[in-house]
């Protein structure tokens, strides 16, 4: 629990979690610790906050940034663990999910590209690779400066493509 009112900064007391994490065995090294986006959903703090906690970490030489992919544990070099299968994928299949179970109706807009960002701590570029592939399989439309909205049944893939 984060104690907003005391002496010590937000971002140091995220930096010191997310420390435990390492030292504890729950982050390995060559694995990506939680995004900017995952900081600021995870802790309610502002983007600027979490940018203080990977700096945080990278002064105390526990992670390394690689431009364009992320946040690592341990020192530039270190093999990185990737995961086994594409972020975007995942949202993808929770957003089919949630279509498939009745929770996103045909003709109702799907969450915003911010909402999706902040449930799922992943960048726009992410979410929207993911709506991209949503689109392409049949889930969804897009209207321009409308958001996505959900398909009709009979233009959703098979359960066999919806993977």
């Amino acid at each position: 629990m984060l104690d907003r009112d005391g002496p010590v900064p937000i971002y140091v007391q995220i930096a010191d979690a997310i420390q435990e994490q390492i030292v504890g065995g729950r982050l390995r090294a060559g694995e990506a610790v939680p995004s900017e986006a995952a900081l600021e959903a995870r802790f309610g703090v502002a983007r600027s906050t979490a940018r203080n906690v990977v700096r945080e970490l990278r002064e105390r030489r526990l992670v390394h940034t690689v431009q364009g992919e992320g946040t690592f544990v341990g020192p530039v070099g270190i093999p990185r663990i990737r995961p086994k299968r594409a972020l975007y994928l995942d949202i993808a299949h929770d957003i089919a999910a949630k279509i498939r179970c009745g929770k996103f109706r045909p003709n109702c807009s799907i969450s915003s590209d911010t909402t999706l960002m902040l449930r799922h701590g992943v960048a726009k570029v992410t979410v929207r690779k993911a709506i991209a592939h949503l689109r392409e399989q049949g889930w969804v439309f897009t209207v321009p400066y409308r958001g996505t909205f959900v398909n009709e049944p009979g233009k959703w893939p098979s359960r066999e493509g919806a993977r």
